[in-house]
């Protein structure tokens, strides 16, 4: 059993509304140039959950089941930073209060944080009902394994996942899917990885297939080659970084399905293995 420094994790609670939907006059462009106009960020997904396909909606950056954000820039900032993927979320007002998901995805750019609930409680939510999230992970560590580094992972999720320790200070790690870390777009350069996403591009036909790339799931977790993303997000060879798909493929150039990072190690001592079973949906849901 791996060993955290899990009894100096403090519980904190936050606080979000359910964010409307995003729109704009504007047109976007694909990669060839098409003017678009499509679905895109925020509000109430009723169709799209943590388990089904995040590649080919008829949408640009969807976000899967509840979009919440604090209006309140510092507050949001506390949302976005403290959450982590499998923190329980509690709807606070509204006809479905009381009703308890747990945090999904952290979406970059817009500082959306995105939740699971079952289908009974979206039919029961609206745009403005409060949301609070009981925030625990960051500063987790994995006592054993210095070189580890841990963002955006709840103790919960690190108990469910597929993990194995290794000889040499190494540990296996179940995966739906491995992306080389040379298709990674929007969000690459970012200063921390503790708030946000970056994409997986998936414009490039050949690669897409050769990896199954067009399978991919919301929920999904994934293993990037050469990606350092301990401080920032870093090409760098021999770096690996594990994370979680949290948003759906993007007709922009540089912009695909999002990742938020949940392990990550500038060394290869995370070594990934492909279980079909590697998803949030497996973790929490059956």
């Amino acid at each position: 059993m791996l060993r955290t420094n899990f009894n100096d994790l403090p519980i904190l609670l936050v606080q979000g509304q359910v964010r409307h939907s995003r729109g704009s006059q504007a047109y976007r462009h694909t990669i060839d140039g098409e003017p678009m106009t499509l679905p895109a960020t925020g509000g109430i997904t009723y169709n799209a959950q943590i388990g089904d396909r995040c590649v080919g909606w008829a949408a640009d950056h969807l976000e899967p089941g509840v979009t919440m954000r604090n209006e309140n820039e510092d507050y949001n900032a506390a949302v976005q930073g403290l959450s982590c993927i499998g923190n329980v979320a509690i709807v606070r007002s509204g006809d479905a209060k009381g009703a308890r998901g747990f945090v999904t995805g952290k979406h970059g750019g817009c500082e959306h944080l995105l939740c699971y609930f079952d289908p009974e409680t979206l039919e029961k939510m609206s745009i403005g009902d409060t949301i609070d999230v009981r925030t625990q992970g960051q500063g987790m560590k994995l006592l054993d394994y210095p070189e580890i580094l841990l963002r955006n992972m709840s103790p919960a999720l690190l108990e469910k996942m597929n993990i194995t320790e290794k000889d040499g200070g190494k540990l296996t790690v179940g995966v739906a899917k491995i992306v080389p870390g040379c298709i990674m777009g929007s969000g690459l350069g970012a200063s921390t990885s503790y708030y946000g996403d970056y994409d997986i591009t998936l414009h490039d036909k050949q690669i897409c297939q050769q990896y199954g790339l067009d399978q991919l799931r919301f929920g999904d977790i994934v293993a990037i080659q050469d990606a350092d993303t301990r401080y920032g997000r870093n090409f760098i060879t021999g770096a690996i970084t594990i994370g979680v798909v949290v948003h759906s493929d993007c007709i922009l150039s540089g912009h695909g399905p999002g990742v938020t990072t949940l392990m990550t190690c500038k060394t290869p001592l995370i070594e990934p293995v492909i279980d079909q079973s590697a998803n949030l949906a497996d973790f929490f849901l059956k």
